[in-house]
């Protein structure tokens, strides 16, 4: 079947499956009696579950979100590829807008609501309530009945839909939406195996027919479209709103689907961003079927009284976010919301506790699985926690069949909640080694059922088990989906808005650096922020000029009391409406502002200061900010200097820094060298640097002691901010792991460093009873980035990175007993840390243990000490390139690594770009052989070589021809377009020559000025776009000209400027 044909089928069926359902004939999943067990039984229960050969578990995911795929390419490479498969027929660019608020997705009332990483909250009860109020103003009369066969419809087919909650009422992002709703984003079959998400067709079509709110779209299936997209987005990153960003796509896109809500409407002009995808070329033929079978719905609840709005019921419950939940639901009623299990559990049982026992994840492993469905979900976790990635484990008690629980068997719901991006991309190259390996979602929440049978698996399981294998295998080849290769597949890119960046980022997530450390520190955090985005330097020096100004406004509004982020538009709001104001520059630079509405009257009360994933946001009391000093961008050889060291014990940092203190000549400069070893220290060792440096300010400070981690970073960053100073971290050389900066072979050199020493001043020596312990401490304190990531956020943080060599490249292999022997306390570290976090081996449930391991470590190093004296590389040599290194950057002379990231934006115009030398040589063949000519360059070609330093035929400008004129020349970006200059004409104010643009493959460019020309000259105080009336000046009377016969020919690249 090809894939038009399934894609055909498949939308029938969706049609097929909402056509044929009624309230009366789905309505089979009658809730069970909820009035039965305690949480607190069921954990007694847990804890005399025991798994044997008769323990089996029965696992599904009951909502997810799309997998979140690192693309390891730059953005460039990316733009590049898709514009190859569209342009030979592979693929076609999908563009959606993005919408500033949360994920929430909802699988019925059965299956649950959800945030991010979440469930159970007034982040969810706030989703329920707008998608019930989407629902009313849909249908109308009709939607009490239409909210119960959407429950039942996602339970029957198990589906989950996922969508955008935009709010005022849970924080501040970009703007406060004028109201409150949802879009769609997802559409995802469940089933009893791995998720199927719908196409973005699919959810149009099932979005038209239950009414919900869908996302605008746009398609770019040719070569043409495509890259006026890119050319577009460009032209308007620095600058454009929802309004003229959705013109721009409309005018170049190959199909616009407008969203179900006009962006400007609900939330305002401040555009978060696009995001562009690759799909199958077959998709706008799949979109224009559906647009024809599935116009858009009427809204039959427009003029009705839907009751309290959600800022209305907020606004009149502020006294607990228990208090606010319970009105929110039960507005909603039980059409949609039929209990309020997952927020309150089982209310009629005095004692209860949602969350249940981590061992809930050990048992679930240790369980022999029902079905295959449940072997890749444990093969997920299993992986997930083997290779340590940054994830956690959260598991709560499944109310909804609390009445089915016995000693034999237990419900429960598993959030699987990624704490890093990282995760995701290392999950990825395992997918690449396993194949069959499902993804790893984002938004990801499973139920699980932990029971006991004495039967075995029956003759049905194990067809089942034989039908999803095969199944499986289909998916296990390297065709990702709709026939795309994995790498093809998900290349996705998100395309940000500087609109909005200038609130999120650049005003919100700096509050706290402006107020606790002042205005100079947040002004070199918001100008490297600029920097890394790549943008334009005259948008730099607008933004810093406005920034400043909101700095001394909320300073002086505010005084020490920082200005809580969740309603920072409040202050933010008012102050960009009347900087906007003051020019129609501003006003630019702003995009919109005035959209001012008081959150705080209405604002949810979150419990315990949650985000929207749940995870606590601590509150930090803000001291004073003193003025202080402007920071030095560059490395400067006049400044001090701080060495410091992100390592583990045992890495050679004192015996480094001995050697650099007492080395003749210093660091090649006259400024002094100090040490400050953390080891004779008491007290905070941090600041006590930093006072050393106030006291010599130009100084070389080495600073020995291990920086491990981003708290201590973020401290000397602050202190380089604070004054004239650079920091350098000196980082020992080693492959690291997929998850670790520093490999097995590091940390066995460094334990056996450690257990040589005698007499340590800091006491981690061979006396001491926890060394291994301490060191796998400092070890696991890298954990979650790998190589690349650790030095690449060292040099973004700190622009240089000096590395100590430690091991030769042709060593031998890791003993077998050391490697096992450090792979035993990794493991019995994470054990230790599971149970007891940071308290001391000594005192926790596998002292002994422990003990054990010590012992054994200490016997196996000190049994493979030829080994580890054969692989180090010579200490004085490892000395010798650390100092050459320093040496390079006390005298100023460091060139910190260039950045990948490719700028692509703000373009303002197109044109053709001549070479300039055959300008001038036209030229001077014109003086040659025309005395008005000659006449008129007379004493103005000096100045005529000394301001034509570009020549170009501008071929349309975004200010006088659109944002979409100017995309669209795109497609011939960079391609060769040939010119013939046919006359000259000219005043004693400005020159020009006149252009005819000629062909590329066949296809005339046309320009879109009146007088395509290239300018040549202009008078003091004549701008160059004044040229443009050369023609009529010279029919007036007011300009000569001279004709080229016969014309010069030149030619130049395409190019955006």
């Amino acid at each position: 079947m090809d894939a038009a044909s399934e894609s055909s089928d498949r939308s029938a069926f969706i049609t097929a499956k909402l056509g044929g359902l009624t309230f009366e004939e789905s309505n089979t999943n009658v809730p069970v009696n909820h009035s039965g067990s305690s949480s607190s039984a069921s954990d007694l229960k847990l804890e005399t579950f025991t798994v044997d050969k008769s323990t089996y578990c029965h696992a599904r995911i009951r909502a997810s979100f799309y997998p979140k795929f690192e693309n390891e390419q730059t953005d460039q490479e990316i733009r590049t590829r898709m514009i190859e498969m569209v342009s030979k027929g592979l693929a076609t660019v999908e563009v959606s807008l993005k919408h500033s608020g949360s994920l929430f997705m909802y699988a019925g009332h059965m299956g649950g609501a959800y945030a991010k990483n979440s469930y159970g909250n007034i982040f969810t009860a706030v989703g329920v309530f707008v998608l019930s109020r989407m629902f009313r103003e849909a249908w109308g009369t009709k939607a009490l009945k239409k909210e119960a066969e959407f429950n039942d419809f996602l339970e029957k087919y198990r589906m989950c839909v996922s969508m955008e909650l935009v709010t005022a009422v849970l924080g501040d992002h970009g703007q406060r939406p004028l109201d409150d709703y949802v879009v769609v984003t997802a559409v995802t079959e469940l089933g009893n195996g791995k998720p199927k998400f719908y196409s973005t067709s699919e959810i149009i079509a099932f979005c038209r027919i239950w009414r919900l709110p869908t996302n605008h779209v746009w398609l770019f299936s040719t070569r043409k479209s495509v890259t006026s997209f890119f050319a577009a987005f460009d032209a308007l990153c620095e600058e454009g709103i929802a309004t003229s960003v959705c013109r721009a796509l409309d005018e170049v896109a190959d199909i616009s689907v407008p969203g179900s809500n006009d962006h400007v409407k609900v939330q305002g002009e401040i555009l978060e961003g696009l995001v562009a995808r690759i799909v199958r070329c077959g998709s706008a033929r799949d979109m224009e079927d559906v647009l024809r079978d599935h116009p858009p719905p009427p809204c039959d609840g427009a003029n009705l009284d839907l009751g309290l709005s959600l800022r209305e019921i907020c606004a009149a419950h502020r006294s607990s976010e228990e208090q606010q939940i319970r009105e929110l639901l039960k507005s909603v009623g039980p059409s949609l919301c039929p209990n309020n299990l997952d927020w309150f559990g089982v209310e009629s049982v005095d004692c209860y506790s949602k969350k249940a026992d981590k061992s809930v994840v050990t048992k679930f492993l240790e369980s022999q699985p029902e079905d295959y469905s449940t072997s890749k979900l444990q093969e997920m976790v299993r992986l997930i926690k083997d290779r340590r990635l940054p994830a956690a484990f959260k598991c709560y008690h499944n109310f909804h069949r609390a009445n089915d629980v016995s000693p034999d068997n237990l419900f429960y719901k598993l959030v699987v909640h990624v704490r890093s991006d990282s995760a995701f991309r290392r999950y990825q190259k395992e997918m690449r080694v396993m194949p069959c390996l499902w993804p790893l979602y984002r938004g990801f929440f499973v139920d699980i059922n932990l029971f006991k049978s004495n039967k075995g698996r029956d003759p049905m399981t194990l067809k089942s088990l034989d039908n999803t294998v095969k199944d499986a295998g289909e998916n296990c080849g390297q065709q990702g989906k709709d026939g795309l290769d994995d790498g093809d597949a998900n290349l996705m890119i998100k395309l940000k808005f500087l609109t909005y960046k200038l609130r999120t980022f650049l005003i919100r997530n700096l509050l706290s650096i402006l107020f606790k450390e002042g205005p100079a520190s947040y002004k070199a955090s918001y100008l490297e922020q600029m920097k890394r985005w790549g943008t334009s330097v005259g948008k730099q020096k607008e933004l810093s000029k406005m920034l400043d100004e909101w700095a001394s406004y909320i300073i002086r509004k505010c005084g020490n009391n920082q200005l809580s982020s969740s309603v920072y538009l409040s202050e933010a709001e008012p102050f960009l409406k009347q900087y906007a104001e003051l020019s129609p520059e501003n006003q630019v630079l702003i995009g919109s502002a005035g959209n001012i509405v008081r959150a705080e009257d209405f604002l949810a009360i979150v419990d315990g200061d949650l985000d929207e994933e749940g995870d606590l946001v601590k509150k930090e009391k803000v001291t004073p900010a003193t003025p202080e000093p402007a920071v030095q961008e560059a490395v400067q050889k006049d400044e001090g200097l701080i060495v410091f060291f992100p390592g583990i014990p045992g890495s050679g940092k004192s015996a480094l820094c001995e050697e650099l203190l007492n080395a003749p000549g210093g660091l090649g400069d006259d400024r002094p060298v100090h040490s400050l070893m953390g080891d004779l220290l008491k007290g905070k060792y941090w600041p006590k640097v930093a006072d050393e440096h106030r006291k010599k300010p130009q100084s070389i400070m080495l600073a020995d002691k291990n920086a491990p981690n981003e708290d201590v970073w973020r401290q000397i960053e602050h202190m380089c901010r604070r004054s004239r100073v650079t920091a350098v971290p000196v980082v020992t050389d080693s492959e690291g792991t997929e998850s670790n900066p520093y490999s097995l072979d590091a940390l066995a050199v460094f334990m056996f460093r450690v257990l040589q020493r005698v007499d340590h001043p800091g006491n981690l020596d061979k006396t001491s009873e926890n060394a291994g312990n301490v060191l796998l401490m400092f070890y696991h304190l890298y954990e979650g980035k790998n190589r690349e990531e650790f030095e690449g956020e060292l040099i973004e943080r700190f622009g240089s990175l000096v590395k100590m060599p430690l091991l030769r490249s042709d060593r031998s292999p890791l003993p077998d007993p050391v490697k096992s022997i450090l792979e035993e306390g990794i493991d019995l570290f994470q054990l230790h840390s599971r149970r007891h976090g940071r308290l001391e081996s000594a005192k926790g449930t596998y002292a002994a243990e422990w003990s054990k391991w010590e012992k054994q470590l200490s016997d196996t190093l000190a049994a493979n000490s030829e080994y580890f004296s054969s692989v180090q590389v010579p200490f004085e040599c490892a000395v010798q390139q650390v100092r050459e290194e320093l040496k390079r950057i006390a005298k100023g002379e460091y060139k910190p690594p260039s950045s990948e990231k490719t700028n692509h934006g703000s373009i303002t115009f197109a044109a053709i770009n001549l070479p300039v030398t055959q300008v001038h040589r036209l030229l001077e063949k014109l003086v040659a052989s025309n005395p008005a000519v000659r006449s008129f360059l007379e004493g103005k070609k000096k100045r005529i070589e000394e301001k034509l330093e570009r020549a170009h035929v501008t071929l349309a400008h975004k200010r006088s021809h659109g944002v979409a004129a100017v995309a669209r020349y795109g497609q011939h970006l960079n391609r060769e377009v040939p010119v013939e200059l046919t006359e000259l004409i000219f005043n004693d104010k400005m020159a020009a020559f006149t252009a005819h643009v000629g062909s590329v493959d066949g296809e005339t460019i046309v320009c879109k000025n009146e007088w395509p020309h290239v300018t040549l000259w202009t008078a003091e105080g004549v701008t160059a776009k004044e040229a443009n009336t050369l023609p009529q000046l010279y029919a007036d009377g007011k300009a000569s000209r001279m004709v080229i016969d016969p014309p010069a020919s030149v030619s130049g690249p395409l190019e955006f400027f």
